[in-house]
């Protein structure tokens, strides 16, 4: 009887303390999903290769998150696959962004790229911020960044966002203030996510990063979703009007391919490291270059040297659904000589948003 009423005496304190707010902390409370049906998903980028996704959908998959870009410039090589493939076999998509800003500045520059490359694109799953590596930035830079990433997306989307973080960042880094949006929540070894004190429920867990599926070679992102993770609306995604500088007749884009250098680059084109540099914001290691970058180079070759005529040149953004042939024969040139003005090396492959150069040779 004596331990019963003990029992009853400690129960009575807790509902007091929880209803009058007494020094509970937050992270004593439960964090769990944020609704009771679960869906099964991966997230899948350029390291899983090409993907059979007729077999995923067949191993129970609901969603595939997939990454579309990074930084200022780099588009993921599978994405175009990866999503064609995926929407034709019947599974939700999402995608993702992996930031590397270190400014404010280049948040917002990194939100309006995302922007770009996905528009024209249906995603049923709310748009991803990855930001995972900090290097040396404060809290508050960090925070910083990933408001103006998120607020800026946000606007030239007019979409739903997720914040993909891991546990360990969701606790110590991430604010309260950027709760407004809710987490995908990276824990692995455990039975559920760990509380982090600011979100009260998660909309994904990614609980592996070894899984296995079929339709995959090799390890993949096993993640768990709830119904949050969904867009309250699949309508294809807008074009941000963003301002950009396009080229000039002066400057190539030129799309880096692998083994490239800057250096390398610089001496074929008449121009200097520096100057690539200077153009291009997204190189902050002039050492560090990715194959499919695409990066704006200024130079003093003729236009008879670059492989054109002497027609002038126009800037133009792709837009959705256009074809490299449809362009060559609206402006009277051909696929051959916008590819090389624009070092293209898929002309089959071209993406809504970027801005090209085109030989104008109509009279």
């Amino acid at each position: 009887m004596k331990l019963k009423h003990i029992f009853k005496k400690f129960f009575l304190i807790l509902c007091l303390a929880l209803t009058f707010n007494f020094s509970i902390p937050l992270h004593c409370l439960s964090f769990g999903p944020s609704s009771n049906e679960i869906y099964q998903g991966i997230d899948v980028s350029s390291w899983q290769g090409n993907i059979n996704f007729s077999a995923v959908k067949n191993a129970g998959i609901d969603i595939v998150y997939i990454k579309s870009s990074e930084g200022q410039s780099y588009i993921d090589p599978y994405f175009e696959s990866n999503y064609q493939n995926a929407k034709a076999n019947g599974l939700k998509v999402g995608f993702y962004h992996y930031v590397t800003a270190r400014t404010v500045e280049q948040a917002r520059t990194q939100a309006n790229f995302f922007a770009r490359v996905i528009s024209g694109k249906q995603a049923d799953c709310r748009l991803a911020m990855d930001f995972e590596n900090f290097g040396n930035l404060s809290v508050t830079e960090i925070n910083e960044i990933s408001k103006a990433f998120l607020e800026t997306l946000e606007n030239a989307t007019n979409s739903e966002l997720v914040i993909y973080s891991n546990a360990y960042s969701a606790r110590t880094i991430f604010s309260n203030e950027l709760t407004k949006y809710p987490l995908w929540v990276a824990n692995y070894g455990v039975s559920s996510p760990g509380d982090n004190g600011k979100w009260q429920t998660w909309v994904g867990w990614q609980y592996t990063s070894t899984g296995y599926v079929n339709g995959i070679s090799g390890y993949v992102d096993r993640n768990q979703f709830t119904n949050g993770i969904f867009m309250s609306s699949s309508s294809p995604l807008p074009t941000p009007e963003v301002p950009e500088t396009p080229p000039t007749e002066n400057t190539i884009v030129y799309t880096v391919k692998r083994g490239d250098t800057l250096s390398e680059i610089a001496q074929e084109y008449g121009t200097t490291v520096r100057s690539i540099v200077s153009l291009n914001p997204s190189i902050t290691n002039p050492n560090l270059i990715y194959p499919l970058q695409r990066i704006v180079i200024s130079t003093t070759k003729s236009t008879e040297e670059n492989g054109q005529n002497a027609c002038g040149k126009i800037s133009y953004r792709i837009r959705y659904g256009d074809t490299l042939s449809q362009l060559a024969v609206t402006y009277h040139t051909t696929v051959r000589e916008i590819a090389t003005l624009n070092h293209i090396s898929n002309p089959n492959l071209i993406y809504a948003g970027n801005i090209i150069l085109i030989p104008n040779c109509r009279n």
